[in-house]
């Protein structure tokens, strides 16, 4: 018989997507196990090496080597942090599973609390961040602007301060895995499927070491792909242009006519010309959202994984 048949099965999983983060490790490791094993239920850490190039694949193939309950998987290459935070669902085996950040700005301490939500019957425990002191004004405001326009273009509620720390339960997890979105965005589809949620508030700390991996292009990236996978707002909005542009060509055109009717000359080639600039402009923006678009269904088309996991660490590994 083998070491797993002697091992209950995890009631709770925490899983933290890594990259780059080889000295947070062990740190993380020790925080979570300090918090949680004072629950008394078997749990499990899941650590996703997301095609990390420094050590951290190495650290955490040691802390699995030192802890039966921390458990590695090593993506092919570097995913995304969606992509790694989706293989660590995929992988999770507890009934209730909690999603965070391997660098401890996500409090471990709020673990108990977000598990005893989980048994009082909600299925979903978000969390709401108040801000780091060195938290600049720039990343505050894009973030509030962010879930602001998100959710008035998609219908979907998504409070500021929301991220990907949180508790999900069995259902809800194997409900996320049956989505089929080209661009992940997780928050927003565990928004999106509506199962009870409570929300607990917490404060983001600093970093434990490292530096973030989210720069401002892949923010942007980020922000794009989310709003283009869950609303067609752009594409409507492109209607709208359509119609108000093709109002002012009639103008323009019974303006024609009414000056050739007084047997005036029609001056003003530079304006003519910068209208029709500013029609091309429209034109094209308009083809690259519709582009954008075509594009998300080819990649849906082709039905690539999200994720490969090249590698995996732990005894507890099935």
């Amino acid at each position: 018989m083998s070491e797993i048949d002697h091992k209950p099965r995890p009631s709770l999983s925490i899983v933290a997507p890594m990259y780059n983060e080889e000295g947070n490790v062990a740190a993380f490791v020790a925080a979570v196990e300090t918090y949680v094993s004072p629950i008394g239920t078997p749990f499990e850490i899941i650590l996703v090496d997301d095609g990390s190039s420094d050590g951290t694949w190495s650290q955490i193939s040691e802390q699995s080597r030192l802890h039966p309950f921390v458990r590695g998987a090593r993506l092919a290459r570097n995913f995304g942090h969606q992509g790694a935070l989706m293989a660590g669902l995929t992988e999770a085996r507890g009934q209730a599973i909690v999603s965070m950040d391997g660098d401890l700005q996500h409090p471990p301490e709020l673990i108990p609390e977000l598990f005893a939500r989980w048994r009082e019957g909600y299925k979903v425990v978000n969390t709401q961040r108040a801000d780091a002191e060195d938290t600049t004004f720039f990343k505050r405001a894009t973030s509030r602007w962010f879930y602001g326009l998100f959710s008035r273009l998609t219908g979907v509620a998504m409070a500021p301060g929301n991220s990907d720390f949180r508790l999900l339960d069995r259902s809800a997890v194997d409900a996320l895995r049956s989505m089929n979105d080209v661009d992940l965005f997780i928050r927003g589809s565990v928004s999106w499927l509506g199962f009870r949620s409570a929300t607990l508030p917490y404060r983001a700390a600093k970093r434990f070491s490292g530096r973030t991996k989210y720069s401002l292009p892949k923010m942007l990236r980020f922000a794009s792909g989310a709003i283009l996978s869950f609303s067609l707002a752009p594409l409507r909005l492109g209607i709208w242009i359509g119609f108000m542009t093709s109002g002012l060509a009639v103008l323009e055109f019974v303006y024609i006519l009414y000056r050739y009717e007084q047997g005036r000359t029609i001056a003003g080639w530079p304006s003519v010309m910068a209208f029709l600039s500013l029609m091309f402009g429209i034109l094209f923006v308009l083809l690259g959202v519709i582009g954008t678009y075509l594009g998300k269904i080819f990649e849906l088309l082709k039905n690539r994984p999200r994720f490969l996991i090249g590698e995996r660490a732990g005894v507890s590994q099935d």
